[in-house]
């Protein structure tokens, strides 16, 4: 079976779900309608021999529309091949359907998508938070999350305050050079700011 066969398998089962397909250096992607995803995931592991999900991630295309992306990486042991399946989530109620019943692995990506970008999985068996404590009102891996955080309040349970970034640990410095001068990690209280260690071509 080669990639073009698993492309026509999936455009001949699921038809204008199918909203899209490439290829770039050996790499194939299908995108599809949210409502089909699940069951394009369950063909895929049924039909196609696509037994393992490596993994589920999610993007946040802040301001467009669909707002969110969410990208699933599944591998064949049979046939020794990677596909890659792409489908959208809006940005009021973002939702989509959850794969925990195709793949049991699906369980703590899924929730890891729910703490940190919002997006909810209709049917998901556990979906809590995986990294922020219940309650906490923010997903901090959108993009309109400042770097800096955010305040919040949950008693009994846990806050947070808005971080100092000037000198942070995580701020590059905003100096000439190359990513290695600019990386926070480098430089030490104390330290001469870094000089420029290359020059730019005209």
């Amino acid at each position: 079976m080669t990639y073009a066969d698993l492309s026509d398998a999936l455009v001949s089962r699921f038809g204008d779900a199918v909203t899209g397909r490439s290829e770039f250096r050996g790499e194939w992607t299908l995108a599809l309608r949210p409502d089909s995803i699940a069951s394009a995931c369950r063909f895929c592991r049924d039909e196609l021999a696509f037994d393992l999900l490596l993994d589920i991630s999610s993007v946040d295309l802040f301001e467009h529309d669909p707002r969110y992306e969410l990208v699933y990486e599944l591998y064949s042991l049979t046939h020794r091949l990677h596909l890659r399946l792409k489908t959208t989530a809006e940005a009021e109620n973002p939702v989509v359907d959850t794969v925990c019943s195709i793949w049991p692995g699906a369980n703590w990506h899924e929730r890891e998508i729910w703490d940190m970008m919002g997006i909810r999985f209709a049917g998901h068996p556990d979906l809590r938070r995986i990294i922020m404590w219940e309650g906490y009102p923010y997903h901090p891996l959108r993009k309109d999350f400042p770097l800096e955080g955010k305040f919040s309040d949950v008693p009994d349970v846990a806050f947070t305050e808005p971080a100092p970034l000037a000198g942070g640990p995580f701020v590059t410095a905003p100096v000439a050079g190359n990513t290695e001068v600019r990386e926070p990690r480098a430089r030490r209280a104390g330290d001469p700011p870094p000089r420029r260690t290359f020059t730019a071509e005209p």
